[in-house]
Formats: C-alpha cells, sequence, structure tokens
C-alpha cells in the first residue's frame, strides 16, 4: 500500500462520519428550520444545533416565534426566548398572554410578562381576567364565616348586607400587590363603615348604592393587583336593634354596679356598728375599773383623816358599804 492509499481512507472516514453527522442534524432540525422559514420566525439551523447544546427545547421556541411572527409581536427576540426557558418560565404562556393583550390592545410588554410569570402569577390567566373581569362575593363563601356583613346604623339597627365586586387584573401592579383576599378585606371594611354612616337604617334601605358609591370613593383598589369595576349590593336585611340590646346591657350594668355599692355601703354600716359596741363595751369596762379604785380612794381619805362628818352623809349607798368595812377592820386610832 503507498502512502497516498494511507492519507485517503482517514480522509474517507473523516468526510463519512461528517456526511452522517450533517445528514443526522438536518433529519433532526430540518423540519423546525422549514417551518421558521416559512413562516418568516428567521431561526437559522446552527441557531437550532446551539439550542439543543444549550438545553433548550427548539421545538417550544419555535413554535413561540412563529407565534410571535404570526400574531404581528416583534418586540421579542429568540435569545429572550431562550433566556426565559432557561430561567425556569413557561414560554408559551407568556406568549399566548402577549398575543391576548396585543388583540385586547392592553399595554404590556415582554419585560412584565416574563417578570409576572417568573414571579409564579399565571400571566395568560391574568390577561384574561383583565380582558374579561370576574365577580368576588364579599364575604368570601366559606365554612365557618359569617355569610353577611353585618353593620350598625346610627340609630342603632343592624343591617346585614352581601355584596358582588367586579373586579379586572391591574397588569401594572400585578407584582407584588395584594392579592383577592385583601380586596375582599377592604370591601368588607368599607361596607361596614358606610353602614355606620347612615343616619338611619331606612336611608341604607331605600338607596342601596349610598353604600356602594362611599365604598368605591375610598379607592379601596390601590396597591392591590385588582382595580374595582363596580361594587352591587346583593342582598340587604335587618338584623337586630343592636342600640336596644346594648342599653338593655348598660342597664343591667349599671343595676349590678348600683347593688354592689349598696352592698358595700352596708357591709360597712355593719362593720361601724360593731365598732361601736366594741366602744361601748370597752368604755363599761373603763367605768368598772374607775369604780373600783373608790373604796380604796375612800380607805386613804380615812387614813389621813381628810374625809369629815359631812362627807360621810353624802356618801352613796355603795360608798356607806365600803366605808363600814373600812371601820370594821380599821384600828380605833384610825377610826
Amino acid at each position: 500500500m503507498n502512502v497516498p492509499d494511507v492519507l485517503v481512507w482517514p480522509g474517507a472516514i473523516l468526510a463519512g462520519l461528517l456526511t452522517l453527522g450533517l445528514v443526522v442534524v438536518v433529519g433532526r432540525y430540518f423540519t423546525l428550520w422549514l417551518r421558521a422559514f416559512v413562516t418568516r420566525a428567521r431561526i437559522s439551523l446552527p441557531s437550532l444545533v446551539l439550542m439543543s447544546l444549550r438545553k433548550v427545547n427548539p421545538t417550544v421556541i419555535v413554535d413561540a416565534k412563529i407565534m410571535t411572527v404570526q400574531a404581528g409581536l416583534t418586540q421579542n427576540s429568540t435569545r429572550e426566548l431562550e433566556a426565559h426557558y432557561l430561567a425556569g418560565g413557561n414560554v408559551q404562556r407568556v406568549v399566548l398572554a402577549l398575543i391576548v393583550a396585543h388583540r385586547a390592545r392592553i399595554e404590556l410588554d415582554w419585560a412584565t410578562a416574563a417578570a409576572i410569570d417568573l414571579a409564579g402569577r399565571d400571566i395568560l390567566e391574568a390577561v384574561q381576567v383583565s380582558v374579561n373581569p370576574i365577580v368576588i362575593d364579599c364575604p368570601e363563601p366559606a365554612e365557618g364565616r359569617n355569610r353577611t356583613l353585618d353593620g350598625v346604623a346610627q340609630d342603632g339597627i343592624q343591617l346585614k348586607v352581601r355584596v358582588r365586586v367586579t373586579v379586572r387584573t391591574n397588569l401594572s401592579q400585578l407584582i407584588g400587590g395584594a392579592t383577592e383576599a385583601t380586596v375582599i378585606a377592604r370591601v368588607g371594611e368599607g361596607i361596614v363603615s358606610a353602614i355606620g354612616s347612615c343616619a338611619s337604617y331606612k336611608d341604607a334601605i331605600a338607596n342601596p348604592m349610598l353604600i356602594a358609591r362611599q365604598v368605591i370613593q375610598k379607592g379601596l383598589d390601590s396597591g392591590t393587583a385588582y382595580a374595582i369595576v363596580s361594587i352591587d349590593i346583593a342582598d340587604i336585611d335587618v338584623g337586630a336593634n343592636i342600640g336596644a340590646i346594648l342599653q338593655t346591657e348598660q342597664a343591667e350594668a349599671d343595676i349590678r354596679v348600683a347593688r354592689a355599692n349598696a352592698e358595700q355601703r352596708r357591709a360597712m354600716a355593719v362593720a361601724t356598728e360593731q365598732e361601736m359596741k366594741a366602744l361601748t363595751q370597752e368604755n363599761r369596762a373603763r367605768v368598772v375599773l374607775a369604780e373600783a379604785e373608790i373604796p380604796r380612794a375612800l380607805a386613804n381619805a380615812f387614813r389621813s383623816g381628810n374625809l369629815g362628818q359631812s362627807h360621810k352623809l353624802m356618801l352613796l349607798p355603795r360608798d356607806r358599804t365600803a366605808c363600814g368595812t373600812y371601820a370594821r377592820f380599821a384600828s380605833p386610832a384610825q377610826r
């Protein structure tokens, strides 16, 4: 075998491998490239091969690119589609959301839509709600919760209200905006406040739109992912007379307080009576002690000779008895 034959065989093998690889590549990506070429998506065959190397599904990118071109959207490039796919986003739903927004003449760019999708929100559903508003029941019908919003007018009459709120998505505040639960809570707070501002429950029953108008004017949808379109009073009922109930409870509380005060005064009077009885007994004991000192004083007076005959006649009977007792036991000189 000569030298040229040695060089020809490796070259032929290499050429055969290259041809085989080219056939495999063309067979795998030719259909996608042809679709992109026919629909003017402008994705080259090497780009499709490089997508596979970057672990990007070429079919998803080609389909998304074809949809954007056919819908007349030229703001997003193939590189942006690949970047969103690598970031874990749903490329097809973002593209569909952009198409729906474009058809409905809603301002929505690729960056905002991709950010909403990566934030975990369903961008397609958000755009659909923005086009076709939804109705939210307030309060939300859930087990274990009140089915009405209860407010009390200034005359003390309770009103039970059910509200239906029509909202649409606010795409500019969908990222970081409050959710549906916040809207329900704010509307409930506004309804209760509006009922409380009514001078009489009859005013709210005669014109329920007074309540809805006051709630709408408060701008309860600020900072939320939804914009309130309308607030409608679905049902309004008269509840209990809260004013009368509160007055009754207040009267009962006043009675209990008065009874407690009277019982306190009675206890103080009883204590004072017992103190006076004890003081009387103490004074009586002092009198007895003082009377016990009289015989001793008389004896001393006899001993000293300071007690005259006139004083003896003036002695009380019990004092005379004491003196007689002293005279019996005293000596003649002392007498």
